[in-house]
């Protein structure tokens, strides 16, 4: 019997049956999995990755990524302990360990992860202090991850880091950090000046101590000083006078009168 003997209707039956299991035929890629819903209710276990039937209209396919995602999230207000106004984003990075915790258990996981994210955000951020946040932020970003990674694993969705990304500081604040950074150098330099100061004091005193030793070498340094104002090819030469000379003056000035 060849195909043109056969009835009509039943070529139709059988090119209906063709037509409908070509369509049942889905491909999954490898980061792709299928929860599959049967009459309503979910399979114990998603389909993929690869060649999957999903017979409608008793199936129904939701598709669910395995790729990491990346969200980020929007500036939010945050008033720090200090009563600091700034303005802070972050960049969360997730993925999902469970695809049918993450079908069923959530409408969007990923609006809602990005709702937990603003929330946790603004309550971690507003506990600490300025100088806080800008010193220990792998610290901060920590704690924030674990919070949110709590609050996303029901519905099986993996927080694998959190990053502040940006910390606008409004203008007053940046001047007054600006004046304080200033004054932190000049203190330093101060600082420094003053021990130079004291370290030459100390020398001076030990050089005295040491010529006090033998006279002779003050007058072997007078020569020497002589020589080097001569090498300048300078006419002017200065003669010490001992303070010693001058209170013979005044005794004798004052014997006088």
């Amino acid at each position: 019997m060849t195909p043109s003997d056969l009835p009509v209707p039943f070529l139709i039956l059988v090119a209906i049956v063709a037509l409908y299991l070509f369509n049942s035929i889905k491909i999954l890629r490898e980061y792709e999995r299928g929860v599959i819903f049967r009459l309503g209710r979910a399979l114990p276990r998603p389909k993929g990755p690869g060649i999957i039937l999903v017979f409608r209209p008793i199936d129904q396919m939701v598709r669910i990524s395995l790729r990491q995602d990346v969200l980020e999230v929007p500036p939010q207000d945050v008033i720090t302990r200090d009563n600091v106004t700034l303005k802070v984003n972050a960049v969360v990075t997730l993925y999902v360990v469970n695809p049918n915790d993450a079908a069923i258990k959530v409408a969007n996981y990923v609006y809602q992860t990005s709702q937990f994210s603003q929330t946790t955000l603004r309550s971690v951020l507003g506990e600490v202090e300025l100088d806080e946040l800008l010193s220990h932020r792998d610290k901060l970003n920590l704690k924030i991850q674990t919070i949110i990674d709590q609050r996303t694993e029901p519905f099986g969705v993996k927080v694998v880091s959190v990053e502040v990304k940006q910390v606008d500081l409004p203008e007053q604040m940046l001047r007054a950090m600006a004046k304080q950074a200033e004054a932190e150098r000049e203190k330093r330099s101060k600082i420094i000046h003053a021990e130079g100061e004291f370290n030459a004091a100390q020398k001076l005193v030990d050089a005295a101590h040491l010529l006090a030793t033998e006279p002779m070498t003050i007058q072997l340094r007078y020569l020497q000083t002589l020589t080097e104002i001569g090498v300048e090819k300078n006419t002017t030469i200065v003669f010490p006078l001992p303070i010693e000379m001058m209170q013979m003056f005044d005794k004798f000035k004052g014997g006088a009168k």
